[in-house]
């Protein structure tokens, strides 16, 4: 899989003439995996699962969150009973199902935000456990061997506190995005001053 990309991304760039820089490029990536270990490809992978799923609620809120409250609204307001409790419940219901829309995939981008560090954790432990075993193979004078196992411990931690920080601000931001839209479809969802309990 990883050959099939390179060989497509290398075709790309020969035709637009930067084949050195993407090879160059391409070392840099593969050294920097090859130095962190397997766990930056599972860092990796999160992350980038992450972003789709926040750059999907971004879209999501520029484009369709405003059809979706239109919709509820002139739904609210088509109706003719707002007044009795029924209705009450009926509007309540109404913004729920709005709420869950709009909160739709945000614990998930929040449980991947937790999650990357703790993946840089277990590179963490892994990486360790390589230098441990190169301390009871060559004993602790190598440091040369023991530097392999030092960086494969301390590059995935920083991995994973970096895509979990790059996800942090906007997670936030789009709670809170949420959190101020369905407020803000309640005050357009206006009731009727007495509430029958009919």
């Amino acid at each position: 899989m990883v050959e099939l990309i390179y060989n497509l991304m290398r075709a790309i760039t020969s035709v637009i003439g930067a084949e050195q820089g993407f090879i160059n490029m391409w070392e840099a990536i593969r050294d920097f995996l090859e130095l962190g270990g397997d766990v930056l490809f599972l860092i990796g992978a999160l992350m980038i699962f992450m972003w789709i799923l926040i750059i999907e609620r971004m879209l999501y809120f520029a484009i369709n969150h405003r059809q979706v409250v239109k919709k509820t609204v002139a739904e609210w307001n088509a109706r003719s009973d707002r007044k009795s409790w029924k209705a009450h419940r009926i509007r309540e219901a109404m913004i729920s199902e709005v709420r869950l829309i709009a909160q739709q995939y945000l614990g998930l981008i929040q449980a991947s935000v937790a999650l990357c560090p703790l993946l840089g954790l277990l590179g963490t432990v892994t990486g360790m456990v390589g230098v441990f075993e190169v301390m009871s193979i060559l004993g602790s004078g190598n440091a040369r061997a023991m530097a392999d196992g030092i960086s494969k411990a301390t590059v995935p931690t920083m991995c994973g506190m970096v895509a979990a920080l790059s996800g942090l601000f906007i997670s936030f931001w789009l709670q809170r995005k949420a959190q101020i839209e369905i407020q803000l479809l309640g005050e357009h969802m206006t009731m009727e001053s007495r509430i029958d309990q009919s």
